[in-house]
């Protein structure tokens, strides 16, 4: 059974972190908010809890979860080979909602599952995440949902579908946006738009435009 924090005001965020983290590091699940949807979340050096966060979901091992991190530094550690351009999304979108796929480093030692190479790394925009994520490190992070049904926007609908699979819910109140984050493949000369979602593929464009890259027409 999930126990419930809250964190909307600042005198209760240092024990819900505590407990996000706490939880991380045994290896067990936790529902966290960003500035999309909240997520599921687990470390995303930890094989088992990756694992069971797929199961919680529905999910195989041929979705795997994207990872979230506290700071666009951390993107070198887990990526190789990121374009210029890629680089110059983070650095207009990132805190925020960017999800950009690049070659994962040869040298991690996780199994997200099928990643084929790849991951998927988002930095988000939403000051408890980032609390707990600069106490846990990386986090492979997915939407709080039963694969097939909405996204969660409030900790009580992510809980009402999560709560036996996750040992603690951060409550931060309603997310600030409903939509997804925007992914963007970052691992060939040019991008490609993989899913539409906060970011619009204007604003994209106008910072791949210098580059003399854009997103193909129809994405």
């Amino acid at each position: 059974m999930a126990e419930r924090y809250p964190a909307v005001f600042q005198q209760d965020l240092d024990a819900a972190v505590d407990a996000a983290a706490r939880a991380i590091t045994r290896g067990e699940l936790v529902v966290l908010p960003t500035d999309t949807v909240y997520g599921i979340g687990a470390d995303a050096f930890d094989p088992a809890a990756v694992k069971a966060l797929l199961e919680a979901k529905g999910r195989g091992r041929e979705m795997p979860p994207p990872v979230l991190v506290a700071s666009a530094a951390t993107l070198d550690a887990l990526a190789v080979k990121v374009p210029d351009w890629a680089r110059a999304l983070t650095e207009a979108f990132w805190p925020g909602a960017l999800t950009l796929v690049c070659h994962q480093q040869t040298s991690l030692r996780w199994d997200l599952g099928e990643t084929r190479g790849t991951v998927a790394v988002r930095v988000p925009d939403h000051a408890v995440a980032i609390a707990v994520l600069e106490r846990t490190g990386p986090l492979a992070v997915s939407s709080a949902n039963r694969t097939g049904l909405p996204a969660a926007t409030d900790a009580a609908t992510a809980e009402a579908m999560l709560g036996h699979a996750v040992s603690v819910v951060v409550d931060a109140g309603p997310t600030p946006a409903a939509d997804p984050s925007t992914i963007v493949d970052a691992t060939g000369e040019t991008p490609r738009l993989l899913r539409l979602g906060a970011i619009g593929v204007e604003r994209l464009d106008e910072v791949l435009a210098p580059f003399g890259v854009s997103l193909p027409p129809g994405d």
